[in-house]
């Protein structure tokens, strides 16, 4: 693979990063502060044509894992079905060179869809946390790609395998790096000390869901919020004591794949199978109360319940991905519907947009849609207004369901770049201002 990546870009060995480039970088899923929030400045605001030229591309395997970026450098996993491995692999911001792979093997054959590692690969005080779909973990130095430590967590934690695989993206929060595996007995989540990989705590004895970590403060904790199978939960990051919990509706399998979203002293929290609520947190004591909650039937109604993606909190508004693939917005407070649309994309079931919110204020926002085009949009409680719209990437078939042509990772905005994957390629386009 490497090779061959090598005489696609006609380099053979780049630098790691001769100059740091300016501006923020996008170490973990959904950015710095895991809230889809790009906070850079000096970015376009209209494309050329209809087709965004990428700064560079390399042929990769599949997988739904998004790009990371940090310290000039881009991070990602692949699968490579005919060998039954993962790759973790490490790329130079500029050129798309890669600085350093590793492969390990690994079995897919306990869970559906084999389009490759779902967690994205994150990035904390010089190492990369990746987590591959059937419970490879690996420690890896972010620079050189030297295993500082590794764990097989489907032997040593004798894993109930969620249907679609393993998904939680890996948090740093202190000491420890956690993430949900849905270990038989108590370990539905599992915290690892960051340097040694040594495990402090496990806790929970439920079935796992795809829903990754977040960190908030209430009430002058710092705690871990995370969707488990059937429900939401929250919990001190050092030991794994529980604060608080929330149960969900039950359906034939977990399926909450949305993080919590929160702003303020509201918290937002949608699933495909248990509709949406909107919490609010105590500030006096480690709870939550339920200001107001929707199911997912009929889908019709005010509600939420995406599949995939996750929801935008702005101005007054939760903005996200009906099943269907209708981008919606309700008012935040009431969860009144205010506005749907196809407009940014056709209707399918299971369809998938991610948002990120384009500055801490304003309404805009960038959307990158399943069909491999990047919208910048205004999004305001009147409906969706598109700005402009351009072809980022070529969508492939091998994320998507029913033969449908997709692409499901998230991307990664940093150094006023777009990162990008399909099954087939990564690629950075250019987003500056002026260029």
């Amino acid at each position: 693979m490497l090779a061959a990546v090598l005489t696609w870009l006609g380099v053979a060995g780049e630098a790691a990063g001769a100059s740091l480039p300016e501006g923020t970088d996008w170490p973990q899923w959904r950015g710095v502060r895991r809230d889809g929030l790009w906070r850079e400045t000096g970015v376009m605001e209209k494309f050329s044509g209809e087709t965004i030229p990428l700064r560079w591309r390399v042929p990769i395997g599949a997988g739904y894992t998004g790009p990371t970026v940090a310290a000039g450098r881009v991070y990602a996993m692949d699968y490579t079905k005919e060998t039954s491995s993962e790759r973790v692999f490490c790329l130079d911001w500029q050129t798309g060179a890669v600085l350093w792979e590793i492969s390990s093997p690994c079995s897919y054959a306990s869970f559906t869809y084999e389009a490759g590692p779902r967690a994205a690969v994150t990035i904390h005080d010089g190492r990369a946390y990746a987590l591959g779909a059937a419970g490879n973990l690996h420690c890896l130095d972010a620079v050189t790609g030297k295993v500082r430590w590794k764990r097989d967590l489907l032997t040593e934690y004798q894993i109930r395998m969620p249907k679609w695989g393993i998904a939680a993206h890996p948090l740093i929060e202190g000491d420890v790096m956690i993430t949900q595996i849905g270990g038989a007995g108590e370990a539905c989540v599992v915290a690892f000390d960051r340097r040694t990989g040594e495990e402090p705590w496990k806790a929970f004895s439920d079935k796992a869901s795809y829903g990754p970590p977040i960190a908030i403060e209430q009430a002058g904790r710092r705690l871990v919020v995370m969707a488990l199978g059937y429900r939401l939960v929250a919990f001190d990051a050092a030991d794994g004591t529980l604060r608080w919990s929330h149960d969900q509706p039950k359906s034939s399998w977990p399926i909450a794949i949305p993080a919590p979203v929160v702003q303020g002293d509201l918290m937002f929290f949608t699933t495909a199978h248990a509709g949406s609520y909107l919490f609010r947190l105590a500030s006096d004591r480690p709870a939550v109360d339920v200001i107001w909650a929707r199911s997912r039937r009929p889908r019709t109604d005010d509600t939420l319940s995406p599949v995939i993606p996750d929801p935008l909190l702005m101005n007054g508004l939760v903005i996200g991905v009906q099943t269907d693939g209708e981008l919606r917005s309700l008012d935040l407070m009431t969860g009144k519907r205010q506005w749907e649309t196809v407009e940014a994309m056709p209707k399918a079931w299971h369809a998938t947009m991610h948002l990120v919110r384009a500055g801490d204020t304003g309404e805009r926002a960038w959307i990158f849609i399943e069909q491999g085009n990047l919208i910048l949009a205004r999004l305001d409680a009147a409906g969706y207004h598109e700005l402009t719209r351009a072809r980022l990437l070529e969508p492939t078939l091998e994320q998507g369901p029913r033969g449908r042509a997709v692409t499901w990772a998230h991307p990664a905005f940093a150094y006023r770049h777009v990162f990008a994957r399909s099954d087939r390629e990564l690629g950075c386009a250019d987003l500056s201002a002026g260029r």
